[in-house]
């Protein structure tokens, strides 16, 4: 039995033992995880071919990872390992021509709209597009989002085989998507299409004994121990 002296720990989150949700016409979801205290969730979303979402208002920030397929919107195409950001106050309409899987990172909700006006739109980044850049660590990372009011930054992380992170605490949340390879620490082993939540004050020490590619999400920082 876990005592309150315990060291927080990573939560393994392994998508397909989590059951899809039919959602709007031609959507359906699986919810990966949810934390009502800070209106975040995520989840897996599937598109058949032609479905879409009508146009609609974020209340909070979303960001999209796209997995297969293409998603449309107002502000471009959403190719595989794209990465769009729709800030507080974005409205737009999405659709998907020939079907699509995204991962979607949810802060707040959405409403429902009638005009875009003068808000913003998705913010689309094509991670192929960016430069690696060398982290102290020896491991590598694209840097796609930043909002200092939401203290939350999303980046494609590259480990080299054999490459970790030293023990170290979380001071806020981190979400990570592996992409290929394999991301390990005291909480299990996570492969490609999974992910692994710390939640505010994990203690933890990552290896990669294969390398991995990770998408990571991080509200708050981190300190080594």
């Amino acid at each position: 039995m876990a005592s309150s002296n315990d060291p927080i720990r990573s939560q393994p989150i392994l998508v397909n033992e989590i059951p899809w949700v039919e959602g709007a016409p031609g959507m359906r979801t699986r919810p990966l995880w949810e934390d009502p205290a800070t209106d975040r969730k995520t989840h897996i979303v599937e598109f058949e071919p032609g479905a879409g979402m009508p146009l609609h208002r974020h209340v909070g920030h979303e960001l999209i990872y796209l997995i297969e397929g293409s998603l449309v919107d107002e502000s471009g195409t959403l190719r595989p390992g794209n990465v769009a950001y729709r800030p507080n106050g974005c409205v737009h309409s999405n659709s998907s021509p020939n079907g699509a899987i995204a991962l979607a990172i949810i802060a707040g909700g959405n409403e429902d709209a009638t005009e875009i006006g003068d808000a913003p739109g998705s913010d689309i980044h094509v991670p192929e597009d960016l430069s690696w850049e060398t982290t102290p660590r020896g491991t590598y990372t694209k840097r796609l989002v930043a909002n200092e009011a939401a203290k939350m930054t999303a980046a494609i992380n590259r480990f080299p085989t054999g490459a970790g992170i030293p023990k170290h605490q979380h001071h806020g949340d981190e979400l990570i998507f592996v992409i290929e390879g394999a991301s390990e620490d005291e909480g299990g082993r996570i492969t490609p299409g999974n992910l692994s939540y710390r939640p505010n004050g994990t203690v933890h020490t990552v290896s990669t004994a294969l390398g991995a590619t990770i998408f990571g999400v991080v509200w708050g920082h981190t300190e080594a121990l």
